[in-house]
């Protein structure tokens, strides 16, 4: 049984997972979790991190997949072996591929606390040695439109300045009454609310699933999903094409 197959079933939105790092810093994990123990195909992980003002994540390696970091809240120091530095703040995006190798750090700047949201994409078998990359987007950098009952940033696909070696979309969405999001054939997905509450329906299934703050919803066989609220939510949706091979995760390193 394939990891699509596994989880194709899951359509009803679940909790996320506190995970608490190594080095201290707590992040309410998506999937991988023990309720949903597989990973999503292109997709490692996701989940949302909080870094207090004495944490963070010293230079530690990866390799074998690129990393999609979206501040929420404060700003993040980026430092890493290709000689980058910068700060990501409120809105702002950072795209790395680890491909052969790469070492950063992460760290909260302006010695006050930050939160985001991190996902891990996996890389094809044919690219995980390929030479790493670094690159980042500003707030104003990326396209955001009104559409029926909801404003809607790029922060990768179409219109966006970041790029990933894998196809995928990932949209940033202020729903205020109701929004569709539509996932390509053949692409999964999933929804993950940073903030309020409201109700999903899966196209197909006819009913309303509640879904809050920290709840995620896995989509693998469905081509759309409609989101509503009575009073305001804010979730992330992001879609990729499958590779179709098994994601192999040794702690940092997807091989």
């Amino acid at each position: 049984m394939t990891t699509n197959e596994s989880s194709a079933a899951r359509t009803a939105p679940l909790s996320g997972q506190i995970v608490r790092h190594g080095t201290g810093v707590n992040s309410n994990r998506a999937f991988p979790t023990e309720a949903h123990p597989q990973h999503l195909d292109p997709f490692v992980l996701f989940e949302r991190f909080y870094i207090e003002p004495d944490q963070g994540f010293p230079m530690h390696p990866h390799r074998g997949f690129e990393i999609v970091s979206y501040m929420i809240e404060g700003g993040m120091d980026h430092e890493d072996s290709l000689g980058v530095t910068n700060t990501a703040r409120e809105d702002e995006a950072i795209h790395i591929t680890t491909g052969g190798g790469i070492r950063h750090s992460e760290f909260p700047a302006d010695g006050a606390g930050c939160n985001g949201l991190q996902l891990w994409v996996n890389l094809p078998r044919e690219e995980k040695e390929m030479d790493p990359d670094y690159s980042d987007a500003a707030a104003e950098e990326l396209p955001t439109e009104e559409v029926d009952g909801a404003t809607v940033t790029t922060v990768v696909g179409d219109g966006a300045p970041l790029s990933t070696h894998t196809p995928l979309e990932y949209l940033d969405a202020e729903v205020t009454e109701s929004w569709r999001w539509a996932v390509p054939d053949d692409w999964t997905g999933f929804l993950y609310v940073v903030a309020g509450a409201g109700t999903v329906t899966v196209e197909g299934t006819g009913s309303a699933d509640p879904i809050g703050e920290g709840e995620v919803l896995p989509v693998t066989d469905a081509e759309a999903v409609d989101v509503a609220t009575d009073e305001s939510l804010r979730a992330v949706a992001v879609s990729g094409r499958p590779h179709g091979e098994q994601i192999r995760q040794q702690g940092p390193f997807v091989l």
